[in-house]
């Protein structure tokens, strides 16, 4: 069992920059790959970036590319999101992930555990 919880979601100007965390319980977080996913109201869980087990692969999703950077931290069990040139569109509720498979998945039912999210706001 792996709990999730992530912060450091809130309201920016567009243009601006957010830098999200997922902090994971338990000892075995090393094992897991994470990914950030996105979900506005009344949508499909959108991926948004994954990262391996080592931190030695990452995948993004094209609308983030150049400007989304995911990282982590094995010895702080951490995962992040740093988020530089924020969009309107970018506005949404971000959920941090876990599986325990090798691949860089982006569907969302591939992974295993989730975090309650965040409010990322990004005004105009």
């Amino acid at each position: 069992q792996v709990q999730l919880v992530e912060s450091g979601g809130g309201l920016v100007q567009a243009g601006g920059s957010l830098r999200l965390s997922c902090a994971a319980s338990g000892r075995t977080f090393s094992t897991y790959t994470m990914a950030w996913f996105r979900q506005a109201p009344g949508a499909e869980r959108e991926f948004v970036a994954a990262i391996r087990r080592d931190g030695g692969g990452t995948t993004y999703a094209d609308p983030v590319k150049g400007r989304f950077t995911i990282s982590r931290d094995n010895a702080k069990n951490t995962v992040y999101l740093q988020m530089n040139s924020l969009k309107p569109e970018d506005t949404t509720v971000y959920h941090c992930a876990a599986r325990a498979g090798l691949s860089l998945s982006v569907r969302n039912l591939l992974y295993d555990y989730w975090g309650q999210g965040t409010q990322v706001t990004v005004s105009s």
